[in-house]
């Protein structure tokens, strides 16, 4: 396996300097306190051969919590695997229209919704709730979503996205529409089980607005998946803001829709969520992930594994959530009993109180749990470094 000169030079370009500017940062790679069972190294192969030739298509999810729906790590990442090779681009994958449940849509495209709209989110329930985290439902048959690929872009080198198909993921008695230019789309076919729609489009389109017909009074809204024909990597990013490891646990849909996206790495960062209390649930927190993993292998079973760290964080804004380390500990002896890469991020943000600096440095929230853009790019550069290094790695 052997790595093209583009794969090195962006990797010497990438950010070599977020380290040396913040100095309370510590670059650490991947490890493997288990070993490795060969799903890494087979995820890496599929990599390669796409980075390398522009063979086969790869696709990745990363799963979360207000860390990952904001959009800024996972997009971050997307545009650093995408510019390995020009023309990767598989597909935008899944999305959902953040605007109907009255909550921030990442920051990668937008949406936009008419009439009246409730909302699920895998917090409340996870009854009926798939892969996004979330269900929009509405009985008003003048509603209408809008999905739009081609928003303002903060940097000129982000990609643009377009596609060719679309899979509407929902149920209800009310026919939707897809309303792209001057056409006006009916699903060429449904799947009532998964109550998958897929429309074909005519042309590449970047948006696409959503509109009911028919006799029924009600819809529900679980997701769009955007593609693209031939070849290529999709990156997932899957986040809900306040989601546990029980919340993505209790979605009754999840393993259907990990059959849509067929993931080759699922990138776990769930756990900021889980150490809100006054004592971190070990065993709850385990058992949770080995019940999404057994879910994310039936779909796949040479699904790779990465789990991250929760990061760094304080407890009501006055003091170091000091669940942080017990939290740090279950996620390696998660990819110990997995044969999978760990990585530490806790650690690398500089350890326990390191978020205060981070705020200090402008790379983080005022709330001393989130950040800000410019902190979630530098999360992305590190962690793409450390993927990079460890794809490297196995290739000797």
């Amino acid at each position: 396996m052997k790595r093209g000169f583009l794969t090195f030079l962006l990797g010497v370009v990438c950010l070599c300097a977020g380290a040396q500017r913040y100095p309370f940062i510590r670059p650490l790679p991947f490890e493997y306190p288990g070993g490795e069972d060969g799903r890494t190294a087979g995820f890496y192969e599929k990599l390669d051969r796409l980075a390398n030739y522009g063979e086969g298509d790869v696709s990745i999810v990363q799963i979360g919590g207000s860390h990952i729906q904001a959009g800024s790590w996972s997009g971050r990442m997307r545009n650093r695997l995408l510019s390995l090779r020009y023309g990767l681009d598989g597909g935008r994958g899944l999305v959902f229209p953040f605007a109907a449940a009255a909550t921030n849509t990442p920051f990668s495209y937008r949406s936009e919704v008419t009439g009246v709209w409730t909302w699920t989110r895998c917090l409340e329930s996870g009854e009926g709730v798939g892969a996004s985290g979330l269900v929009a439902s509405t009985a008003d048959t003048t509603a209408t979503v809008l999905i739009d690929l081609d928003r303002e872009k903060r940097d000129p080198w982000e990609p643009s996205f377009t596609f060719r198909s679309v899979d509407l993921i929902g149920t209800g008695s009310m026919e939707p529409l897809l309303v792209v230019g001057r056409d006006t789309l009916y699903a060429d076919s449904f799947d009532a089980k998964s109550g998958i729609r897929h429309y074909e489009f005519p042309h590449y389109a970047s948006w696409f607005k959503v509109v009911f017909a028919g006799p029924g009074k009600e819809f529900s809204i679980r997701g769009f998946y955007l593609d693209r024909p031939g070849g290529g990597l999709t990156y997932n990013g899957l986040g809900v803001n306040g989601a546990s490891t029980n919340s993505w646990a209790s979605c009754t849909n999840f393993e259907s829709e990990m059959k849509l996206l067929r993931p080759d790495l699922v990138i776990f960062c769930i756990g900021i969520n889980d150490l809100q209390g006054t004592e971190f649930q070990r065993e709850r927190f385990m058992r949770n992930h080995r019940e999404l993993i057994k879910r994310i292998r039936r779909a796949n079973p040479d699904c790779a594994l990465l789990f991250v760290s929760p990061t760094d964080s304080y407890y009501r804004r006055r003091y170091p959530n000091t669940l942080c380390p017990e939290a740090v500990k279950a996620c390696r002896d998660l990819a110990a009993e997995y044969k999978a890469p760990f990585w530490d991020l806790f650690e690398v943000m500089g350890g326990l109180g390191s978020i205060e600096k981070w705020n200090e440095a402008t790379l983080a929230s005022g709330d001393l749990v989130h950040f800000n853009r410019s902190g979630y790019y530098l999360i992305g550069d590190m962690m793409f470094k450390a993927l990079r290094g460890d794809w490297a790695e196995h290739g000797k």
